[in-house]
């Protein structure tokens, strides 16, 4: 299997490279160039997400002093940058650094004129590292309905959906508090069909729906009951449309791109390799008959490359630690065990290199990986009901770990099999 994992982890390196950060934004520069403030006036730098950093060192580079700047991402990507202020919020559950970090970008937005040119740095996980509750609300209700999203099964999409009709500055409200400066974002896309207004819960684009839209989702999602009576107050209240201001929004680097890049270094390594789907979304259970059904569906005796990508989800029933990549891997590797033969590996990992709340970007699933939990002394079938995916593949010593990679473009995955025979 070594070889096979050497291949499956350069595929997933190759997709984390394409979506550098700096790469990507130093490119977007040449075909739209930033705005020049007028004599009076000067540059804003806001970033925000999970590439929030490396984002900004790279726009640094273009802007020449005197200028202000803040960063805000998560306490993996942390780092002190030289006339910038940097500061943490917490993902994927908003905390107090979060609504700190929210009011920190009012109060930076506060002092721009018209004068001034803002310029926004936008990447993945912005929508939990900010966050400035509608008024009515506080952090508390924003916490409970974050948490309550994270187990619904919703799709991100949705849950952006519903963020946004909570917040002073997703959905386009950034834009409000810059006014009137003009605003020019450049955003690397982790929403998979790289839709602007749910990326980072899309600060500088309009909202996804409307309160009453929130509302119904909720209530079909059959979480609307357990929220918050203030929040249930605030989708209920009638909230005329308005108007935003302008904005020149950039996209520079997307899920789509990685996958690209997965193609190319797999024909690089001797494979004949078929990008199945750029939208493996949905619940992990679903995406694991997706998958299994594509390398049921290719000849058995060929070798096999097989690339996905996209954002799936969990519907969590038990207390246990995992992700959404780790928990796809534990189900191919249950499924995988009698329904695949031959010598084949998957992958499946996040490209920020964190996978829910835990230190792994993903899982690695082969025909011995379900019985090398048991062999471990561990019960595979009673952790994956509990959700506890990271105990059951680091007993299989299974974890996809790389650290922080300071950008975020979703997940992607990989089947690689030698052949149907073995």
């Amino acid at each position: 299997m070594i070889p096979l994992l050497q291949d499956a982890t350069a595929l997933f390196t190759a997709a984390v490279a394409r979506a550098n950060p700096e790469t990507a934004l130093r490119q977007a520069l040449q075909t739209a160039p930033l705005q020049t403030p007028e004599a009076s006036g000067g540059h804003y730098i806001l970033a925000l997400g999970k590439a929030a950093v490396p984002m900004m060192r790279e726009m640094l580079r273009h802007v020449p002093a005197p200028r202000q700047a803040l960063a805000i991402t998560n306490p993996e990507n942390l780092t002190e940058l030289a006339g910038v202020q940097v500061l943490a919020g917490s993902h994927p559950v908003p905390d107090q650094a979060s609504a700190d970090a929210g009011v920190a970008v009012i109060d930076f937005l506060s002092q721009t004129s018209a004068q001034d040119r803002v310029t926004v740095l936008v990447s993945g996980g912005g929508s939990a590292l900010m966050v400035t509750p509608a008024a009515g609300l506080t952090l508390a209700d924003k916490a409970q309905v974050g948490k309550a999203l994270l187990a619904s099964g919703l799709e991100i999409q949705e849950m952006n959906l519903v963020r946004q009709q909570l917040s002073e500055l997703k959905g386009g409200g950034l834009l409000r508090h810059a006014a009137p400066a003009p605003v020019q974002a450049y955003i690397l896309s982790d929403v998979i069909g790289d839709d602007l207004r749910a990326i980072a819960s899309g600060p500088t684009v309009s909202a996804l729906g409307d309160p009453a839209a929130a509302r119904s989702l909720l209530q079909r999602a059959g979480i609307w009951e357990g929220l918050p009576a203030s929040v249930q107050t605030h989708l209920t209240s009638y909230s005329s449309a308005v108007s935003l201001p302008k904005v020149q929004n950039t996209l520079i680097g997307s899920n789509r791109h990685s996958l690209a890049a997965m193609i190319d270094q797999a024909r690089a390594l001797g494979w004949q390799p078929e990008l199945v789907s750029d939208h493996l979304i949905g619940d992990v259970a679903e995406a694991v008959e997706d998958i299994l059904q594509a390398v049921k569906d290719a000849p058995a005796d060929q070798p096999l490359a097989l690339i996905f990508g996209g954002e799936t989800t969990v519907r969590l029933q038990g207390t246990g630690r995992g992700g959404r990549n780790q928990e796809l891997a534990l189900r191919m590797a249950q499924r995988g065990a009698t329904e695949l033969s031959g010598d084949w590996l998957f992958l499946s990992g996040g490209t920020d290199g964190r996978d829910g709340p835990t230190d792994a970007a993903g899982g690695i699933a082969t025909p011995r990986t379900w019985a090398d939990i048991a062999k471990a002394g561990a019960d595979p079938e009673t952790l994956l009901a509990n959700n506890d995916s990271y105990a059951a593949l680091k007993a299989a010593d299974a974890l996809l770990t790389c650290g922080g990679t300071g950008t975020n473009v979703a997940d992607v995955q990989v089947f690689l099999r030698r052949t149907g025979t073995s």
